[in-house]
């Protein structure tokens, strides 16, 4: 037991202090301040909802040393050092998890009389004793640095934490019951394919026929859908965004972004870079980087890297035995310090304003917007043919769908990134279903199910488009099979989602992910009428006529007319123009689309949790960097 344990040990009859003297008076007595410097900081903290010694540290007013002192002289406490004299794992049982977390403490040494907690903010310790009522007066305060804190509240409560990660989505809300059905999912499909080979069998040309009529339905959902929001787009509507009547000051809130990063080598470096940039206040600015813990790769990378103050390091533990980026995600919400939740990947080169625009937005939004989703767009759609197809399917879904389907009143199917939760609604929701693939999407899902709402942000992050054809059809697999788990979990009980969202949203779920992964494996029973240029007799022509090829051809023709429409708006800004000779050769990409659309059936059968891992870091950046713009101005 160390000298500051036996100093608080003989002053254990004194309780802890309820109230405390300003910590700026404390440093200006002891001389660690200027006074000119405490005036400019508190002119700073009448704006920023920030504590004032972390906002001196960022003002390089003063170092975080000086900071835990006067905090301990504050408190009339003693400071500790947990790297030196760290807590034995026997007391994560003196403290839930729960209130170690809430009020940032770890339980620290303990005798007879007495347990000692550190702490880094001696409000918040006052705010433990309140909650702990009677058991409060055997708890003493120990200042220690907060990184230290996180540290070993990791260590003594990390299995448990890691364990709920997996399952904080209630389970009629999520996926995780397929782990147990693997041969039902099994038996399921063969009697599906032994359906489809029958019928083909015994009854071609009608079963092609209903294949192909399917595909078209869907095909035409989609199309309308597309039109809607092109309709929209180039009528100028935008989404009204609503506001309520604030008679509150408004003080900048603290903000904390997710970064979940899973064998990195190359992105690290060019990350930190990026963030760095971010005009938000860096005391108000908690930047979490996210890793699992057997991800050594990662871990060497950054220990390469010197972080900086307001970006920090989590790692998840592996108990459990699932490794998902949403289990991560969940895992260290909990060690989250703003009250606004943002999710990047490790990619992502936001805009530099692009915090300031989530808080102000949210700052004046209804208090149902709980949800701001930004643009997304790609800085490398230069360095290969596949890379500029998908940037332009990026503009036309990020610049005229996906505000079309804001505008419509439709379910939002959430990006995994540029994502901004108020942290209270996304906690009541439990997260993000730890076992679903595109976890987003399903968020975006439950948000609506619920009654929130979820808004465009006119910000862009631009991102490291996949430019290598496997690799796209690995990251799309796992979109398509997430969007078909998500859709199979909410269509559980279709009437309890018909009454959720309403007939209006219902159908629009239907369309968004139903008709979408449709058309991806329907795809070759259209490709199949290309047969009758070739005097190929189709089923279709067989069984309905030739008057119905004849409309089918127009529609097609149609259809076909509108992706092209679609391709060019989207990219006829500025920053896309260069795209535009390249949309008409957009129908040969999505054919990858359907090797990844089979490949994702597969997988939703045999492995529906498997998260197959885009790697990032493998091209170069070869667009300009991001320019402070409206995102939904056509590119």
């Amino acid at each position: 037991m160390n000298d500051v344990h036996l100093r608080l040990s003989d002053n254990k009859s004194n309780a802890p202090p309820v109230t405390h003297p300003p910590i700026g008076r404390v440093l200006l007595d002891q001389g660690k301040i200027a006074s000119n410097d405490l005036t400019h900081a508190l002119n700073l903290q009448r704006r920023i909802d920030a504590p004032l010694g972390d906002i001196m540290i960022s003002e390089g007013l003063i170092n975080k040393k000086d900071v835990l002192s006067a905090l301990a002289a504050q408190a009339r406490a003693e400071g500790a050092d947990l790297e030196l004299d760290p807590p034995e794992m026997e007391m994560a049982n003196r403290l839930p998890a729960s209130l170690c977390l809430r009020f940032g403490v770890v339980p620290w040494r303990e005798d007879a009389r007495a347990l000692y907690v550190a702490t880094s903010s001696p409000a918040g310790f006052t705010q433990l004793l309140d909650a702990c009522g009677p058991q409060s007066r055997q708890l003493f305060p120990v200042i220690v640095d907060d990184a230290q804190i996180q540290a070993h509240q990791s260590r003594l409560y990390g299995n448990e934490l890691a364990q709920g990660a997996a399952v904080r989505v209630p389970a009629q809300e999520s996926c995780r019951s397929w782990a147990d059905r693997g041969h039902r999912r099994l038996l399921w499909a063969a009697m599906a394919f032994c359906s489809l080979v029958s019928a083909l069998v015994f009854a071609p040309a009608w079963s092609v026929t209903a294949l192909a009529l399917w595909a078209v339905i869907t095909l035409l959902m989609t199309s309308t859908l597309k039109a809607a929001a092109l309709f929209i787009h180039l009528s100028g509507a935008r989404a009204v965004q609503g506001a309520r009547a604030s008679g509150k000051p408004f003080r900048m809130p603290r903000v904390s972004v997710l970064v979940p990063l899973l064998k990195e080598k190359e992105i690290a470096g060019q990350l930190i870079a990026r963030l760095s940039q971010l005009t938000y206040p860096k005391s108000l600015l908690n930047v979490v980087l996210v890793l699992e813990e057997g991800d050594t790769l990662t871990r060497q990378t950054i220990a390469r890297t010197t972080l900086p103050d307001w970006m920090s390091v989590i790692e998840v533990p592996e108990a459990g035995g699932l490794t998902t980026k949403p289990r991560a995600l969940n895992y260290a919400l909990d060690f989250c310090k703003g009250s606004i939740i943002g999710v990047w990947d490790a990619e992502d080169w936001p805009e530099a304003d692009q915090i300031e625009k989530v808080v102000t937005r949210f700052n004046t939004a209804p208090d149902n917007v709980v949800c701001l989703q930004g643009v997304l767009d790609y800085y490398n759609s230069r360095s290969s043919w596949l890379a500029r197809c998908f940037t332009i399917e990026y503009a036309i879904w990020w610049r005229i769908v996906m505000p079309g389907i804001a505008r419509m009143g439709l379910v939002v199917p959430l990006g995994g990134t540029t994502l901004f939760f108020k942290r209270t609604a996304l906690e009541e929701l439990g997260g993000w279903d730890a076992h679903n693939v595109t976890e987003d999407a399903d968020l975006g899902v439950r948000l609506a199910r619920h009654g929130y709402k979820t808004e465009l942000l006119p910000t862009v992050t631009r991102e490291e488009a996949t430019s290598r054809p496997w690799a796209w059809v690995r990251q799309r697999s796992r979109w398509l099979k997430g969007f078909m788990i998500t859709y199979f979990v909410h269509m559980r009980r279709p009437g309890a989602l018909l009454r959720d969202l309403g007939f209006w949203r219902f159908m629009g779920v239907q369309t968004i992910f139903l008709a979408a992964v449709s058309q991806f494996a329907a795809a070759p029973v259209l490709w199949s009428f290309w047969l009758t240029f070739f005097g190929v007799a189709h089923p279709v022509a067989m069984t309905l006529g030739a008057p119905v090829m004849w409309g089918l051809a127009g529609f097609f023709i149609a259809t076909e007319a509108l992706s092209l429409l679609l391709g060019v708006v989207a990219v006829s800004g500025k920053g896309h123009r260069h795209l535009i000779p390249f949309v008409p050769s957009m129908m040969f990409y999505f054919t990858l689309g359907t090797v990844a659309a089979y490949k994702a059936l597969w997988e939703l059968v045999r492995a529906p949790f498997f998260w197959d891992k885009t790697q990032h870091g493998v091209s170069v950046q070869t667009d300009p960097a991001p320019r402070k713009s409206g995102p939904l101005d056509g590119g």
